[in-house]
């Protein structure tokens, strides 16, 4: 792969500014227009890991965005000066460094964009429906496993946000046309994590691109053009690594900041975790350096408890772990930016088949933190029942307004509140169905009306999914 193609400027819908003294690169406009949309602003009310939550200390999808945007940017930084200075690899011209600096900074921001309401357990209800009920629904005689392609039926119950995600900003959201954002290819090619097909998932190959899937097949066309513009054919975009550490150092460190917050995780239960993890580690033959650079960054949390104690701090628990949880951050960025160095030669010819952690020294401390963020914030008793809630929320909708799409756009004549649930589906999203089904087969127009139910779902907001939910199922009480 080559940097120049990898970079490339050009949209899908061909546009360039002429004589408008517009200083900024096609970048820095896609920055603008991700800023600026009501998609972006709809992260606000969406979970990250605690949903519904009144506190306004605890992370949205919109601030754990910005969180991966910042980190994106800082790593692009770091990773291109040590292509030009260590690596030495004269295609990267210096210009590209503010380039790919502006990408992952834009790509931090949409990572997240195309999540259903209440976080990755929404994905997860949404894959179970359509796994249960997908079997049991019929059209004009015939089960929907019998009609729908293998891929069309894959791509519901292998269901992904980050697929979804390439619909919202090439479709869905309609900016000016059937387009959606029409952001910079570089941009959309560095926001598929996974290229690879709902048929092509293979969770037990060993290279992290066939873990999920990366489109739908509505969606077909633009990612294989994404690929012959890009240059990628198939390859993860180098800056996929970038954009996947920065996301897995923001999440990381927050989970845990937000659940000693939340009183799930106290200071010294903390402590005692990062202790066992360090024994651990040393049974399980993990290498004494690894080991020897995890135990100096987890002794610093007692340093700075210490220090907070010894500054009369009115809260040193509190401040022993945000100022923690600082340098931890700095630790993984070092981390990424020496994975993606000395993995140059296999990330450039799309062989290698690793996070960017993986093997550094703050691979250990990752794994440790997701752990303890697993054990103490996600499966704790009031995630557990806010996650059933939310499994009924979800549940309701999907069954309410897939059998209302089933026979929309055909002569069959809906219910009365079939017709209802239709026009409360978003207008905008309907044009793009009726824009996109053109011409095709009865079977990918059905397709294409389920599509239309996960796209209107993934638009919701945590608070108005459950809003709707209690408007239809008649439990609203003003």
């Amino acid at each position: 792969m080559e940097w120049k193609q990898l970079l490339c400027d050009d949209r899908i819908r061909s546009y360039r500014g002429k004589g408008s003294g517009d200083l900024r690169t096609e970048f820095e406009k896609d920055y603008h227009r991700i800023i600026q949309s009501a998609s972006f602003r709809r992260l606000q009310d969406k979970t990250q890991v605690f949903p519904l939550d009144k506190s306004d200390f605890i992370r949205t999808r919109l601030t754990h965005s910005l969180e991966v945007s910042s980190y994106g940017k800082s790593l692009g930084q770091n990773i291109a000066q040590n292509i030009i200075k260590v690596i030495g690899d004269e295609s990267f011209l210096p210009e590209y460094a503010a380039d790919i600096c502006d990408i992952l900074q834009c790509a931090g921001l949409l990572h997240d964009i195309g999540n259903p309401p209440f976080g990755h357990f929404g994905e997860t209800v949404i894959r179970d429906w359509f796994t249960k009920n997908l079997p049991e629904l019929t059209y004009r005689g015939r089960r929907l496993t019998e009609v729908l392609t293998p891929q069309m039926l894959a791509d519901f119950y292998q269901f992904e946000g980050n697929t979804q995600a390439l619909r919202v900003v090439t479709k869905l959201h309609y900016l000016v046309d059937e387009h959606g954002m029409n952001l910079t290819k570089a941009l959309l090619g560095t926001m598929i994590k996974y290229p690879v097909s709902s048929l092509e998932i293979n969770k037990k190959s060993g290279d992290i691109k066939t873990k999920k899937m990366g489109y739908f097949y509505a969606d077909r066309e633009i990612f294989t053009e994404l690929q012959e513009s890009l240059g990628t054919n198939g390859s993860r975009h180098p800056l996929s690594y970038i954009l996947e550490a920065a996301d897995d150092i923001a999440y990381l460190t927050a989970d845990i900041e937000d659940a000693f917050k939340k009183g799930c995780i106290s200071y010294m239960e903390l402590a005692q975790e990062l202790e066992r993890a360090e024994d651990a580690a040393a049974q399980k033959g993990i290498a004494p350096e690894s080991i020897e650079e995890y135990h100096r960054m987890a002794a610093r949390l007692t340093d700075k408890y210490e220090k907070a104690l010894k500054n009369g701090e009115d809260s040193p628990e509190m401040y022993a772990v945000q100022n923690w949880i600082v340098q931890v951050q700095g630790h993984l960025i070092a981390s990424a930016t020496a994975g993606f160095t000395g993995n140059y030669e296999a990330i450039m010819a799309g062989t290698h088949t690793k996070e960017l952690l993986f093997g550094t020294p703050g691979e250990l401390m990752a794994q440790t933190l997701g752990d303890i963020a697993y054990r103490y914030a996600f499966i704790s008793k009031p995630i557990l029942k806010l996650e059933i809630a939310a499994e009924n929320i979800l549940n309701f909708l999907l069954e309410s307004f897939v059998r209302a799409v089933i026979y929309y756009d055909t002569e069959t004549k809906l219910t009365g509140v079939q017709e209802k649930l239709i026009a409360l589906i978003s207008e905008n999203y309907r044009t793009i169905y009726k824009r996109y089904s053109e011409g095709k087969s009865e079977t990918e127009k059905l397709y294409l009306r389920l599509l239309l139910v996960t796209d209107d779902i993934c638009g919701m907001t945590d608070s108005y999914a459950k809003r709707l939910y209690q408007e239809l199922s008649g439990q609203w009480q003003g």
